[in-house]
C-alpha cells in the first residue's frame, strides 16, 4: 500500500525534496512493464485493485501483469483468461484459482464478506448463459459479497422463475443474464423493488446477432429500475452490483 501521508510529512519536515517526493509518488502509483503501465493506486481510489482483461494479451503478458498484482494484493481478478495463465501463476501463488466456466483466474485470500447480509442474486435464463453469469458471480464474491445463483429460469418455462420468486425478492441487487430475446430482465424487473442489472449474452441463433437482439430488448425494457451492461460483460455487472451493494 502507498504511504502518501508519510511522504508528505517528510517533505513538510524538509527531509525529502519536492523532486524526490514527486518521484516516489509516481513510482508507487504505477509500475512500468514496458508493454503495460499498471495502476497500483486503483484500490485506494476505487475500492478494488486493477482487474486484468487477458483476451488480446499474450500468455506471458497476462502472467507478468497478474504476477505483479498478486504479489501486492490479496484479491486479484484476471478475466477471459486461459488455463495456461493459471498453470504459470500457481507455481508462485498457491492460492490462485481458475474457473473454467467463467474463464477467470483469480486470487481470493481476503474472503471477508464486507456487505453483510446484502445478497446479490445472479439469475440466468438458460444453462448456456452460465459462463457469463459465473464471471459476474465470482467478481461479486471476490469483492466481498454474498451471492446466490439462480440458474436456468428463463421465460420459456416461467413457472421455474416463480418458484424462486421469494429468494429473488429478498436480494438487494439482481443480475439477470440472458441471451436469445433477452426477455428475462423485463420479467424480473416487474417482480422486484431493487436494482436489476441486465447482461445480454451472445447465446442464440442467427437473428440473435451475437447478442445484439438481447441488448436492444433489454435497453427497450418497459420495466423500471433496469440498467444494462455490454454484451457478455459479466465482470461489469458483478462490479456494478458490488458498487450498489456497498452504498450506505
Amino acid at each position: 500500500m502507498i504511504d502518501i501521508e508519510s511522504v508528505l510529512k517528510q517533505y513538510k519536515e524538509g527531509t525529502v525534496s519536492l523532486k524526490e517526493a514527486e518521484a516516489f509518488l509516481r513510482s508507487t502509483t504505477t509500475a512500468d512493464l514496458g508493454f503495460a503501465t499498471i495502476d497500483l493506486d486503483r484500490e485506494n481510489r476505487c475500492g478494488f485493485p486493477e482487474v486484468v482483461y487477458c483476451a488480446g494479451k499474450t500468455v506471458d503478458q497476462s502472467v507478468q501483469i497478474l504476477h505483479l498484482l498478486m504479489s501486492q494484493y490479496d484479491n486479484i481478478i484476471g478475466t477471459r483468461a486461459s488455463k495456461e495463465i493459471y498453470d504459470k501463476l500457481v507455481k508462485d501463488f498457491p492460492d490462485v484459482r481458475y474457473n473454467e466456466d467463467a474463464h477467470m483466474v483469480y486470487q481470493h485470500k481476503g474472503i471477508e464478506i464486507v456487505n453483510g447480509d446484502r445478497v446479490i442474486a445472479v439469475i440466468t435464463a438458460g444453462t448456456s448463459d452460465i459462463p457469463i453469469a459465473e464471471e459476474a458471480a465470482l467478481t461479486a464474491e471476490i469483492m466481498g459479497n454474498s451471492v446466490q445463483r439462480i440458474y436456468d429460469v428463463g421465460v420459456a418455462g416461467l413457472h421455474r422463475l416463480l418458484f424462486r420468486r421469494e429468494e429473488i425478492c429478498k436480494a438487494n441487487v439482481c443480475i439477470v443474464v440472458a441471451g436469445m430475446e433477452g426477455a428475462l430482465a423485463s420479467v424480473v424487473g416487474g417482480l422486484v423493488s431493487k436494482p436489476v442489472i441486465a447482461v445480454p449474452t451472445s447465446v442464440g441463433y442467427g437473428a440473435n446477432f451475437h447478442g445484439l437482439s438481447a441488448l436492444l430488448a433489454m435497453l427497450n425494457s418497459c420495466a423500471s429500475g433496469i440498467a444494462v451492461v455490454n454484451i457478455d460483460n459479466g465482470f461489469g455487472a458483478g462490479r456494478m452490483a458490488h458498487s450498489i451493494n456497498s452504498m450506505r
